[in-house]
């Protein structure tokens, strides 16, 4: 209420009551958004300077994302006669929300000596200008966070303008950013059916039909693109991508070579030429090609960590000193500023300073923890859901529903818990296609849930028991058919994203006779490595101690399950017992499997082909010793971690200890 009366004085120009308002209702919450956001404009009104600027550094650090507080820290140095500072934080405020109308127009002045940027925010002023009133207020609250908001909106103006592209063009990103992307797929279509030739649209369909693992489509869609416009970058860096995607690494690194040869590469490009060429084991020029990127942009985190995700990487004294001024520069994005928390915590764990390394560990995941949606209650009634409904009354119900194909290998777990070495090895077998970590099931499940408020129970598995037989058939072979593009004729091809271990009940009725692997790893080990690694996305577990160990408690407890309810149905493989045994450990995989042994199984570090996970280079080295107990040199920090494991903390082993002399 306080913030909202703060408003009103300001707009109706009272503005030292707007200023006392604010300040009042800091006392009670100082980090609150609107109240400091209104005392900056405030402030800067009643010409004090300073004051607004001081206002602006404690709204930034608290919301360092906010983009509005740039503006505003733009309008201060305007009126302080402080234009270059004033081009600065225009340029930051756009960058975290690009519709920010009174940035852009600013720009265009700011940016008299710089032809080329200037006539960029001319083009953008002239955008956002021809916007509906209402369309510009939801791509503002889509960039601030707001996705609820926005969607209401954006589904009311649409039902008023059914055949407005824009709309559905920003529905569709509010469809990508909950991860819906069925629906922003089937948007993106319609809008293009109705403006063939809206680039904007169809840029953003070749992002959606990615995410959705369509890249035979996404391949399509983006050399359309490039076809009406070859000279653009942003259609080129399109093609490229999608042409890695599909295996064409030659045709991805020829565009991405002609954009540098041209100057027109940006940072991404020489960024995702570099992760191209670690995928196919160029590891040299992948370096080089990072090491571009942050060149190109001093603070583009992705590539320092895209060095550390190397994990054979060693940063330099330079590349250190550079990365810890970064990381403290007020203008880093928060993004980049979490990148290079986790860069920094590799390169300190590399030298022997625990200490410095978990503290940019920590601190890049409570930087990604305050950006998550991830819910650890909604995650444990999830599982448990699982275990309420498959009972073996019910599996044994639904037995013989599904398709016969023995295709399909699945491999779930925990990431980091060597699944990409169970892969690896089972790739290594004549018969074997290694693919990659499908998304297939995880949005067959999603599709079966619904869409629903958190508050509503959940339709999903409960719904499978309603379904008719043919559906579940259905489903299985949609799941080959869906999955065909990665293959390339061999009989049994690889699945392995580790988060389908939520979904093997799922898995068992559409596809009966898959072969499901379950690579586990010491709980302390496996935590860790997950706390340490930043992941692109979905595994927000990862980003809490506690909840990363109670994530584990919930696996351990649904694997419990499917071993009582599937017997046999599962192999379980311990990353140590690999470690201790690997031939006997690769003749139980290839048994389960109905594989015959093949020695190359053993040498599969010898096996050339693409492998995209963070384990790249380290699978395709010969198994080692040293990943196993990485978490030792930092147990003075993982409390939590063992509390939320069940496992007893040194302070509670000194108490009982205590109590019981």
């Amino acid at each position: 209420m306080t913030a909202d009366q703060a408003k009103d004085a300001l707009q109706a120009g009272r503005l030292g009551e707007a200023e006392a308002l604010a300040r009042n209702g800091l006392a009670v919450a100082p980090d609150d958004r609107d109240l400091l956001y209104v005392m900056a404009v405030a402030q800067r009104y009643l010409g004090k300077l300073d004051a607004a600027l001081a206002t602006l550094d404690r709204l930034t650090s608290a919301h360092p994302d906010y983009g509005r507080a740039e503006q505003e820290r733009g309008h201060v140095f305007v009126a302080s006669g402080r234009p270059d500072e004033a081009r600065d934080a225009y340029d930051r405020a756009v960058a975290r929300n690009p519709t920010l109308l009174a940035s852009w127009r600013a720009l265009v002045a700011l940016n008299a000596d710089n032809p080329r940027e200037a006539e960029r925010a001319r083009e953008e002023v002239a955008y956002l200008g021809a916007l509906p009133k209402e369309l510009l207020a939801v791509a503002s609250m889509i960039y601030e966070g707001r996705l609820q908001p926005a969607e209401e909106l954006c589904r009311r103006y649409l039902r008023a303008h059914p055949t407005d592209v824009e709309a559905m063009r920003l529905l569709a990103d509010i469809g990508t950013r909950l991860h819906v992307y069925d629906d922003a797929e089937f948007l993106l279509e319609s809008a293009l059916e109705f403006e063939p030739d809206y680039a904007l649209a169809r840029l953003d369909y070749v992002g959606v039909l990615h995410k959705r693992q369509k890249f035979a489509a996404a391949h399509a869609q983006a050399a359309r693109l490039h076809a009406l416009d070859p000279g653009n970058p942003l259609f080129q860096n399109a093609l490229a991508n999608e042409s890695a995607a599909i295996g064409r690494y030659d045709e991805a690194l020829a565009i991405y070579d002609t954009l540098i040869a041209s100057g027109a590469a940006a940072a991404g490009t020489h960024l995702a030429r570099g992760h191209a060429l670690k995928t196919i084991g160029r590891q040299e020029e992948a370096v080089a090609a990072y090491r571009a990127a942050y060149t190109a942009q001093p603070d583009f985190g992705d590539a320092y960590w895209s060095l550390a995700n190397l994990k054979t990487y060693r940063f330099t004294d330079e590349e250190m000193r550079a990365m810890a001024a970064e990381v403290e520069a007020p203008g880093t994005a928060p993004d980049d500023r979490a990148h290079l928390h986790f860069a920094l915590g590799k390169a300190h764990e590399d030298r022997g300073d625990h200490a410095a390394a978990f503290s940019h560990y920590d601190a890049g995941n409570r930087l990604r923890r305050e950006q998550s949606r991830y819910d650890a209650d909604a995650m444990d009634r999830e599982m448990a859901a699982q275990i309420r409904f498959f009972t073996p009354d019910l599996i044994a119900r639904l037995a013989g529903t599904g398709d016969p194909s023995d295709a399909p290998i699945f491999i779930v777990g925990l990431p980091r818990a060597g699944s990409t070495l169970v892969e690896q090895i089972l790739a290594s077998h004549s018969r074997v296609e290694g693919t990659l970590e499908l998304p297939n099931i995880m949005g067959l499940a999603h599709r079966l849930s619904g869409r629903r408020r958190a508050d509503e129970r959940e339709i999903y598995p409960a719904c499978l028991a309603e379904l008719p037989r043919d559906d579940l058939a259905r489903f299985g072979r949609e799941f080959l058919e869906e999955t065909q593009i990665h293959r390339t004729g061999r009989p049994h091809f690889t699945d392995k994203m580790p988060n389908n271990f939520r979904h093997i009940g799922l898995i068992h009725l559409i596809l009966p006779n898959a072969r499901i692997i379950d690579a586990r790893r010491d709980p302390m080990d496996c935590c860790f490595s997950g706390f340490k690694q930043l992941f692109a996305e979905g595994q927000e577990f990862t980003y809490c101690l506690e909840e990363v160990g109670r994530y584990y408690r919930g696996y351990e407890r649904l694997m419990a399950h499917w071993d009582a309810v599937l017997p046999g149905k599962v192999l379980r493989v311990q990353y140590e017992d690999m470690i201790d045994d690997l031939e006997g450990q690769v003749r139980r995989i290839l048994d389960h499997c109905r594989l015959a042994f093949e020695p190359a199984c053993l040498d599969f570090h010898k096996t050339r082909r693409s492998v995209r996970t963070a384990s790249s280079e380290q699978v395709r080295q010969p198994i080692y010793r040293t990943g196993m107990a990485q978490w030792r040199p930092f147990e003075p920090w993982l409390d939590p971690l063992k509390r939320a494991l069940g496992m007893p903390a040194p302070e509670d082993v000194a108490a009982d200890q205590a109590a019981s002399s």
